[in-house]
């Protein structure tokens, strides 16, 4: 047992390493692929426009595909381009059968409507797990959808690859968002948890949060969970990714988590780092989708 004296230290879980052995398994899987029916999983990846932030994260997913023997297909159309010619493009890449997951970067710019889009998307082809239809069957229960959504799925993958069970558990989300929130809560309560979502409209976020045996933060807002919030032991995973001013680094600032970290890490039992917890997971988990897409035809 601990001595009173004794300080915690949380377990830092590794998102880059764990998120690297993800991708070693992925690359194992695609030449084998490769060997047994001389085909490899194809990602098309569509980006509209140049917005920089969206094109470093193109830059990163295609870099990725490389790494693991995966077809990349780089369309990149431009900022002007109308609604209807894009989706046309996504039905093209619906009926090419090199192509087994399609990402549409978001987001889209003002004159497009984005609902629209992304469900034109073959949900064969969905691997952003965003197609109306797989949300729908992760909601229910005893249904199962052909692809989980890349980040909610990478937080479940940490806390298993970290040895941490989920039946059981009280889990607490933080943010309710289509991208994380809601269907990392959906995931969760498949994984037998009890799962409550704290939102802007929880009148006392404080003691919900401080009954978690897990915490999945993704408000977006920096630092906004203090170590008093902690249950002691808890696992936090902070999908939260802010810029804060620091005029010590170069870019003039620094990116911090929805979590105090350097405080956190000394009630919980196990936190994930920002950046290095849950960004590389995302990206490992768009790979590992379009591997399953591509099986699903491949090996028919």
């Amino acid at each position: 047992m601990e001595s009173p004296s004794t300080e915690r230290k949380a377990v830092i879980i590794d998102g880059k390493a764990i998120a690297q052995t993800i991708r070693s398994e992925i690359a194992d899987e695609v030449r084998v692929l490769s060997q047994n029916y001389g085909k490899v999983p194809g990602l098309a990846v569509v980006i509209v426009g140049n917005r920089k932030d969206s094109q470093s994260y193109v830059t990163m997913k295609r870099m990725a595909c490389a790494e693991v023997g995966i077809k990349s297909f780089d369309i990149d159309l431009p900022e002007n381009v109308l609604e209807d010619e894009l989706i046309n493009k996504v039905h093209e890449l619906n009926a090419n059968p090199d192509v087994h997951g399609i990402l549409v970067q978001l987001p889209l710019p003002k004159h497009i409507n984005e609902e629209r889009v992304l469900s034109e998307i073959s949900i064969e082809k969905d691997v952003d797990g965003f197609h109306p239809l797989n949300i729908g069957k992760l909601a229910m229960k005893g249904r199962e959808p052909l692809f989980q959504p890349c980040t909610p799925k990478g937080c479940l993958e940490l806390l298993t690859r970290s040895g941490i069970s989920v039946k059981g558990k009280n889990a607490v989300v933080v943010g309710r968002s289509n991208i994380v929130g809601l269907p990392v809560s959906l995931l969760l309560l498949k994984a037998d948890a009890t799962v409550t979502i704290v939102h802007s409209h929880t009148s006392d976020p404080e003691s919900v949060i401080r009954e978690a045996d897990i915490v999945i933060a993704a408000a977006g807002q920096a630092m906004m969970i203090k170590s008093g919030w902690i249950k002691p032991g808890a696992a936090v995973i902070d999908v939260g990714t802010n810029a804060v001013d620091d005029p010590s680094k170069k870019s003039g600032y620094r990116l911090v988590g929805d979590v105090d970290f350097q405080e956190a890490c000394k009630v919980a039992g196990w936190i994930t780092p920002v950046p290095g917890g849950v960004g590389p997971m995302t990206v490992a988990m768009l790979l590992k989708n379009t591997l399953d897409g591509a099986k699903r035809v491949i090996q028919q």
